[in-house]
């Protein structure tokens, strides 16, 4: 029963901040590598940022400098802070969990992903 639940989604303006989480359940969250995606309307599921088992990252280049994905193993959580938010940046987001014995190549492909949360809603305004 692997669960990944995604919180902290909400309406805020242009230059504010979210920190979103998610919350592991169902398997050993720490031998699993991780990562954030996001949706927008009429838009393909884009990768935003990726955590390894071991704490290497990688963001999508419109993110970096902004975002943070970090990690908790003790709690199983994982959280992306999103900083100085742009109208560009609303989307679903959502939590995933890498294929286990993947290679990096798939980092950033949503096939190199094996379980989905729900999703959590950011809207930014201008």
């Amino acid at each position: 029963q692997v669960r990944l639940v995604e919180s902290g989604g909400g309406l805020v303006q242009a230059g504010e901040s979210l920190r979103l989480s998610c919350a592991a359940s169902g398997f050993t969250f720490a031998s699993y590598h991780m990562g954030w995606f996001r949706q927008a309307p009429g838009k393909e599921r884009e990768f935003v940022a990726a955590i390894t088992s071991g704490g290497e990252i990688d963001y999508v280049d419109s993110v970096k400098g902004r975002f943070a994905i970090s990690r908790d193993n003790v709690e199983n959580m994982m959280y992306l802070q999103m900083n100085t938010l742009k109208p560009d940046d609303s989307a679903v987001y959502y939590c995933a969990r890498r294929r286990r014995l993947q290679s990096a190549q798939y980092r950033r492909l949503p096939n190199g992903y094996d379980a989905w949360g729900q999703g959590t809603q950011v809207t930014v305004s201008p």
